[in-house]
This record gives C-alpha cells, structure tokens and sequence, in this order.
C-alpha cells in the first residue's frame, strides 16, 4: 500500500464535497456580512422617515395674526361647555388659573375706607390737595377719555343700581367722573367708585398730551385726575387705586373688596386685557353684578380685546352682549334645586 506524507497531502486538491463545504461556507460568510449592511440600511431609512413624519405633523407657530384666529361666537347665544381642567393636570404654565383666593367681602359702606386705611394711612389723598409745587402745573379741569359717555354707562348703572363700582384702567377719569353724575342723575348718591390705574400713562403719550407737565420723571397723571374729581366736588365718591391692574386686582381680592359693577378698559393687548379681564371677573359680586369693558368695536383693539373676551366667555361658559363700543357679561344667576 502506498502512503503519502503530510506535505503531499497538503499539495493535493481538495476531495470534491471538501471543495462543496468550503464553498458554501464563503456564501454563508458573504451573505451574512451584506445582510448586516443591508439592515442597518434599513433602520436609517426608517429613523429618517419617522423623523420627517413627526417634524411634518408638528404644529407650525408663528407671531402673525392668522396664526392664532379667533373663533366666532354667537352674540347673546349659549356657549358650549368649556374644557374640564383638573388642578393635577394643571402645570405653571396654566394661563387659564388664577388662583388668588379672595378675603370675605367688604360691606360696601366700608370700601372706600378699607382702601383709604391699606394705601393712604387711613386719611383721604385729597387732604391738602394739590400741594404748592404742583398746583400751577394743573388745570381746573383737563379731562379727556375715549367712549367715556356711551349709552351703556347708564344702562347698567340703572340696572344695576350699584353701591360700588370698580374701574381698571381710568386714565384723567372721564369715564369714572360720568358715571358720578349718571349715579347722581339716578339718586344713588352714596355709590363708591374705586378707579385702578398706575397713572403713568404709556411711553409717548405726552406727545398727544403736551399740556400735561412733568415734575422729576412724574408726569402728573394721577395729580391731574384728581383735580378733575375735585372739580366735580366728588372727592367723597372715588377712590383711587395707583398701582398695576395685576397688583391692584390681586389686593382688592384678598381684602374682601367686591363690586357690583366692574369696567375693564385699561391695556388693549390680548395678554393685558385676558390677565385683566380674569382678575376683575374675581371681584365682581354675584349674583346680580355685571362686568362689561370697551374697545370690543373700536380700531384701537387690534383684534385683542376682543379675543381676549371670546376665550373667556367660551372658557366660562358665559354669554356676550355688546353695547355700542362695550362688551357686557353678566354671570348666571343660580337657579334653586
């Protein structure tokens, strides 16, 4: 029998199903190696595409009008429910919740020296009013204010015969001081009314108000106003309040003081007049009070005020009725089970 040695056999060509098996396994090899590539082509292709689907179906925003429409309602018309919010759902971010809790309420014949004891030491402002170096800066009477003498003033003070009234947004007092003479006209002589403004006007505005002087960076706003109210000899019906409607509103909540008639005309932006609007709902005495505000038809709102209007009536599941250039919102009265 012939032999063969190690190195003869190593120099010999594979047995045929040798060659078979070692073919296959470079497949197997090969096949494994693209298929690897081939999945991981795969999976990129299905990131990206994930990815365009959610960048596609994100919400665009933008700070253009149309971005943010509103939506219509009816005009003395239900509403339909507003969203359910739940406390544990509600973040920081929550523009829908004001939380302030108010104190328990004011009678109204001690509103007016509620605020005299909280922001003037307990004595009336107009006390030795106006004081020498401001009073040759002053005119008898400079009033002047924008669709202060509407219709819908004595409207609802005849309808709603109230002992205190509260005015966001009061500027030299034309609307506060007619509703002085409107209540007068009506016999209510004892009605209060508290007026919140900062009185400092907005930046520019001496440009439409030159005769209005200013004394070391104060323009004189509130000194003004009060001379008209003496002017009007009703320094025993108003009050003011000189402070941010946001920081006004919350303190008026959190003394108890209540008013029977709330008018909101101060910032016409959304965001001032929604924080305004919200805040001074608060105050507002139910049942039978009535918060109402101006520039709903007028081109000084810009489509803010009136927005501001609709998605808090649309949240709170109120009505809108306009009065000339005002809007008006009266609560529901609670009906007995």
């Amino acid at each position: 029998m012939m032999t063969t040695t190690r190195s003869e056999a190593s120099s010999l060509p594979p047995a045929p199903h040798h060659h078979h098996l070692h073919r296959n396994r470079l497949v197997a090899v090969k096949f494994t190696r693209y298929g690897g590539y081939l999945i991981i082509l795969v999976c990129f292709y299905s990131l990206g595409r994930l990815s365009s689907s959610s960048s596609s179906s994100s919400p665009s925003y933008s700070s253009s009008r149309e971005a943010a429409p509103t939506t219509p309602i009816s005009l003395a018309e239900p509403l339909p429910p507003p969203p359910r919010i739940h406390r544990a759902e509600a973040g920081d971010d929550d523009h829908n919740l004001f939380l302030t809790r108010c104190g328990s309420p004011v009678a109204s014949n001690h509103v007016r020296q509620t605020i005299l004891d909280r922001v003037f030491n307990g004595s009336s402002p107009w006390q030795d009013f106006p004081p020498a170096h401001v009073a040759p800066l002053l005119r008898p009477r400079r009033i002047r204010g924008w669709g202060s003498n509407g219709a819908v003033f004595e409207n609802l003070i005849r309808e709603v015969r109230p002992r205190v009234i509260i005015e966001v947004g009061t500027f030299l007092g034309a609307s506060a001081l007619h509703m002085v003479s409107v209540a007068r006209n009506l016999g209510l002589r004892d009605t209060q009314i508290v007026c919140v403004d900062d009185f400092r006007g907005w930046p520019g505005f001496q440009e439409k108000f030159k005769e209005l002087k200013m004394v070391n960076g104060d323009v004189l706003l509130m000194q003004q106003f009060m001379q008209n109210v003496a002017g009007l000899k009703a320094t025993e019906q108003v009050v003011m309040m000189p402070f941010s409607t946001s920081s006004a509103l919350v303190k008026l909540c959190e003394w108890g003081v209540f008013g029977d008639l709330v008018e909101v005309d101060a910032g016409h932006d959304f965001h001032a007049a929604w924080s305004d609007i919200n805040a001074a709902y608060k105050i507002l005495k139910r049942p039978g009070g009535v918060i109402f505000g101006h520039d709903y038809f007028t081109s000084a709102d810009s489509g803010g005020v009136r927005r501001a209007v609709h998605l808090f009536a649309r949240l709170n599941h109120l009505r809108v009725e306009v009065d000339g250039q005002h809007w008006v919102i009266r609560p529901p009265t609670p009906t007995s089970s």
